[in-house]
């Protein structure tokens, strides 16, 4: 069954790719671990995230090789079964490739792909949107997420380009970073794309825009995600104290892991700091990071560690709950 916009809600989980211990040596090949990847997708799964995305960012779209790729997405979709859709990242530096994944890796079984413009160059609208409309016109009928990451891809996607993508039926969602642009692009959008926040964005959005933000993204349900499906049930049945409430203790959770809380910093090493605050959280094991990316400042892998630390205590006041 074709995945509509419809079908994005509740908690979309991105989730990072689990390595093996060799994996921060250029000469390692092979470096999913599949073992924790099972361990982690059934433990996001089990705990009733809606939606499961890979690769993004720190997932990791810039250091997995297509053959690491290919083994990731095979193992998450046979881990996921038919509990929730998966939409497999497909970031690449240029069109060609994206939809070269993008078709094999359809064929693996994902429901749908994440879909990040090439970085190498920044792009102008004219350039994004036929990027998209080149990858859905390639591959007609697959559903696409649209990833809106200034700091990623040197650049906002506009209020106007929203609009233009959200011509194009197989736009279905986009992943936002929030901040001041995020209620005028919902306005825009209405409802033809789920605009996806961060979770610690969706309670004041769903409370402006309780009929269109029926969804939001996380990339900490892989350290969590009992925390991130009880803001769910409290968004749905638009019970804003409980959903304040919970939206309070997970921005307690992330505020660590931003230095002197900036963004644009941890943006500079966040596969690095993703995989110090998930071995912290404790749900599985991640691994080292891949190379280049192998090094952060001491005190931002502190914070990271403490962020890791605080989500495994929200896991289990929420899971016992």
């Amino acid at each position: 069954m074709k995945i509509t916009m419809q079908d994005i809600r509740g908690v979309v989980g991105i989730i990072p790719t689990p390595a093996t211990a060799d994996a921060e040596s250029w000469e390692a090949t092979n470096t999913v671990e599949l073992e924790q990847t099972e361990k982690m997708v059934r433990a996001v799964v089990d705990a009733g995230v809606d939606v499961v995305m890979t690769t993004g960012t720190f997932g990791e779209c810039a250091t997995l090789t297509w053959d690491e790729l290919r083994t990731f997405t095979d193992a998450v979709v046979r881990a996921v079964g038919r509990s929730c859709p998966v939409f497999a990242g497909v970031t690449t530096l240029n069109t060609r490739d994206t939809i070269q994944r993008g078709r094999e890796l359809m064929g693996l079984g994902a429901d749908g792909l994440f879909v990040g413009r090439p970085m190498w160059l920044a792009m102008d609208d004219v350039a994004i949107l036929r990027f998209y409309r080149d990858v859905a016109s390639a591959l007609p009928g697959v559903p696409l997420v649209v990833y809106d990451n200034p700091s990623a891809f040197k650049g906002k996607i506009s209020r106007d380009l929203y609009l233009a993508l959200a011509q194009i039926p197989e736009v279905v969602a986009a992943k936002h970073v929030g901040g001041p642009a995020l209620a005028t692009d919902m306005r825009a959008v209405g409802d033809r794309i789920r605009l996806l926040p961060l979770e610690i964005d969706w309670y004041k959005l769903a409370q402006e825009f309780p009929d269109q933000a029926l969804a939001c993204w996380s990339g900490s349900v892989a350290c969590a995600p009992a925390p991130m499906v009880a803001l769910a049930k409290a968004v749905t049945s638009r019970d804003w104290a409980a959903a304040k409430t919970i939206s309070d203790k997970l921005n307690w959770a992330v505020q660590p892991m931003f230095p002197g809380g900036d963004l644009s910093k941890f943006m500079d090493y966040s596969i690095q700091l993703g995989h110090v605050r998930f071995r912290e959280a404790g749900l599985f094991n991640p691994g080292p990071s891949r190379p280049p990316y192998l090094e952060a400042p001491a005190d931002y892998v502190e914070g990271s560690r403490i962020c890791g630390q605080r989500w495994s205590s929200l896991q289990r006041e929420f899971a016992g709950a």
